[in-house]
């Protein structure tokens, strides 16, 4: 699931999946922006076939915490 996470993240940010570790902060390693955030989450969304709440977000920090937060909304799923 990590490397899935990482091919996303690739998309729409210019680093290498070898650079991201799951402790990479989204905004300060990775670099992402708001706008980045946003385009992740819906390709999370829509690769996983899940809905990311709004109230979720603010809460993911790193690649982790992303890793984590998918892991938990497909188990409940």
């Amino acid at each position: 699931m990590l490397d899935t996470i990482k091919e996303i993240i690739c998309e729409y940010v210019e680093i290498e999946p070898e650079d991201i570790t799951p402790e990479s902060s989204l905004r300060y390693d990775i670099g992402a922006s708001s706008f980045d955030l946003m385009n992740i989450a819906v390709a999370i969304e829509e690769k996983f076939d899940i809905k990311i709440s709004n109230a979720a977000m603010p809460k993911v920090k790193t690649v982790g915490d992303v890793v984590e937060l998918l892991e938990a909304k497909l188990a409940t799923n």
